[in-house]
């Protein structure tokens, strides 16, 4: 079996012992993304751009993309200003590029190399046996990781010029590496120094080896563990001996690779140890199993002896629980057919309840029908006594809402006067007697003035004039939720403002009686 089938079978493996409960210290979980495949065309160049994610939105890049038959497909990728890898957390070293099929398979096409400047044009040339694929660009502690991680900082978008190359939309589901390494508090950092003074693959071969230790290496796998850190110790030491930067690299790389291998054989050797310990507890659980099956017999002839005699006592107790359910059913009967006729008498005294309620609710609705036409009689008698009466005050006459009683001017101490007069004053106090002595009507007092003036001055003046008769009438007796009283201004002149005596005219005070609907009067 190839070697990356059996280390892609043991994470499957691993997720599945994870699902049934196994304890491990490195869980993973699937991470799905929807990002744009293309299926490009034969011998043909098409040109893809590629957009900054959430994490670097304003990264841009671009790629040449040509497939060529048998030999692959082949990507040249350029990418402008891209940041250190450990400005997305400090567990991060470079960046890789991957290509993702339909399926799901992941390829890890490559490391974008970078200088230790903050911001550099980066490139890359590389070869995929892929034929429809999405493109995107992580952040990975090594560049030999095998699934990408979550940190995706850009992926490609829909050529505008595909030519013959076939768009769609595709759900790319892989496994995203969400070790508990990358959530794990007590992982130190890169610092930002470390960046500047030790080379990238350097620091992907201390992750490299971290991981593999993060993995169980030292457990599952302590010879290949090893292996990775004598190779770590190899290019650290090439470091300190200021031994070239070409052979520093290739130490490291060569680092990268053993922790990279170390992690893999320690996942895989993890699920099957796991597999072997759970295979021995079923074995011990069958042998336990057997050791108890005799015993267990024993006590399955015990039972059958027992439930013997249960199933005499049961006999028993069926006939006697037949003539009691008898009993029962005959009890029931009669309690059924005594429910019934308490529910007839219930039901024949709820209609003469209702019967009862319909007769009072019409007596009482005739005596309200005859105290109601009493006291309109009533009414309509005092009306006329009412309206003599009112005569002596002032002007009276009809209008559609009731009968009108018409104040003069005389009663103010002056045409832009808002006090009455002491003559004024003696007079209201009978005639307030008198409306509070009459609670059929409804009051409204209605002052006007000429038109002579500003226009809000004369809308106070007449508001105040309302109010004083309103009060008067108030402290007299007379309800204030029976009567209302508006200012009018120079509203509804009768007659013209041009002279004396059109003005004198239209200075009036009018009070309306409106008859108080027999209901309401009945409430109050």
């Amino acid at each position: 079996m190839p070697y990356h089938v059996l280390v892609r079978f043991a994470i499957f493996a691993l997720l599945i012992f994870t699902t049934m409960g196994v304890t491990t210290s490195f869980a993973q979980t699937d991470a799905p993304r929807q990002t744009i495949a293309v299926t490009y065309p034969l011998d043909e160049s098409v040109e893809v751009k590629f957009r900054g994610t959430t994490l670097l939105p304003r990264l841009k890049g671009e790629a040449k993309v040509k497939r060529a038959g048998r030999r692959g497909t082949r990507v040249e990728l350029a990418i402008d200003n891209l940041p250190r890898a450990n400005e997305l957390g400090g567990i991060y070293t470079t960046f890789v590029l991957w290509a993702i099929s339909p399926d799901g398979r992941v390829d890890n096409l490559g490391e974008i190399k970078r200088g230790g400047s903050p911001f550099i044009a980066s490139k890359l040339d590389v070869t995929t046996p892929l034929q429809t694929f999405a493109l995107i660009i992580t952040a990975e502690p090594h560049f030999l990781m095998k699934v990408p991680s979550r940190m995706v900082v850009l992926e490609n978008v829909p050529p505008k010029r595909p030519g013959k190359s076939q768009v769609e939309i595709i759900n790319v589901q892989y496994i995203g590496n969400s070790s508990d390494y990358f959530k794990d508090p007590r992982v130190p950092e890169i610092a930002t120094s470390d960046y500047r003074d030790i080379p990238v693959s350097l620091l992907g071969a201390r992750q490299a080896v971290n991981l593999a230790k993060f993995a169980g290496g030292p457990v599952d796998a302590p010879q290949e563990f090893q292996t990775a850190e004598d190779d770590l110790l190899a290019a650290e030491k090439a470091l300190r001996f200021n031994q070239p930067a070409a052979e520093v690299d290739l130490l490291a790389r060569k680092a990268t690779s053993s922790g990279s291998r170390a992690e893999e054989m320690a996942l895989a050797r993890r699920v099957a140890r796991l597999r072997r310990e759970d295979i021995q507890r079923r074995d011990e659980a069958l042998r336990s199993a057997e050791k108890t099956a005799e015993s267990g017999q024993k006590e399955i002839e015990q039972l059958r002896t027992a439930l013997d005699r249960e199933q005499r006592a049961r006999e028993l107790a069926e006939k006697d629980g037949a003539t009691a359910n008898e009993q029962l059913r005959e009890q029931r009967s009669e309690v059924a057919r005594l429910r019934d006729e308490l529910q007839i008498a219930r039901s024949e005294g709820e209609a003469a309840k209702v019967a009862l309620a319909r007769i009072e609710g019409a007596r009482s609705a005739e005596e309200e029908r005859k105290n109601a036409e009493a006291r309109e009689q009533q009414r309509r008698a005092g009306e006329a006594a009412l309206r003599q009466a009112l005569a002596k005050y002032g002007t009276l006459k009809e209008t559609s809402k009731g009968f009108q009683l018409i104040l003069p001017e005389s009663i103010w101490n002056g045409p832009r006067a808002a006090t009455l007069n002491s003559a004024a004053v003696a007079r209201l106090e009978p005639l307030a007697a008198l409306l509070a002595s009459n609670p059929d009507y409804q009051i409204l007092i209605e002052a006007y003035t000429d038109s002579k003036g500003d226009e809000v001055t004369l809308q106070q003046l007449t508001q105040e004039r309302a109010r004083q008769l309103s009060e008067r009438l108030q402290s007299a007796g007379v309800e204030a939720s029976r009567v209302q009283a508006n200012g009018m201004g120079a509203a509804n002149p009768l007659a013209a403002n041009t002279t004396l005596s059109g003005r004198a005219k239209n200075r009036r005070t009018e009070i309306t009686f409106t008859v108080v609907p027999a209901s309401v009067s009945s409430t109050q």
